[in-house]
């Protein structure tokens, strides 16, 4: 959500960037920060946490993709490579009235065959998600139960 926390605002409500995919969705952009923070990751002992989150921000950017291809049929990869490819002006200082438009435009395409194809898609994503967030938890828990407890050494 990252990437539409820092565009959608920026282009909607300001109409600072075309398009409230641009600047954040875009790999130029998002590669060498997120370069720079898995270094500061294990910089500071917190590699999971910055691979965590580089996974969830890329994830973000492929759902952007996945979208109009699952809905429209068309693969839009220009705003990965924003500003070398011109992003479309989609919604630029548009703010509630577009998003209100697009509420209902959205609310259309899940009515659609190819809409119960992105919420079956998204469904299965996030099984996968809760499956392996439920065994991450089993398998801490457990680890946690074998530690020795302070003071208890031999």
């Amino acid at each position: 959500m990252l990437p539409d926390l820092i565009d959608k605002p920026l282009s909607w409500g300001l109409g600072l960037l075309p398009s409230g995919r641009s600047l954040a969705h875009s790999l130029l952009i998002a590669a060498p920060v997120l370069i720079l923070l898995l270094g500061i990751g294990i910089a500071y002992h917190r590699r999971r946490a910055a691979v965590a989150f580089s996974i969830a921000y890329l994830s973000h950017l492929a759902g952007d993709v996945a979208y109009p291809l699952l809905v429209d049929g068309e693969l839009r990869l220009g705003f990965l490579l924003w500003p070398l490819v011109p992003a479309g002006t989609s919604g630029s200082g548009a703010g509630v009235p577009y998003l209100a438009d697009l509420v209902v435009d959205f609310i259309d395409v899940l009515a659609s065959p190819r809409g119960l194809a992105y919420l079956t898609v998204d469904a299965l994503v996030l099984g996968l998600a809760v499956v392996v967030w439920w065994r991450d938890r089993r398998t801490d828990r457990g680890a946690r139960s074998k530690r020795v407890a302070p003071g208890a050494e031999d």
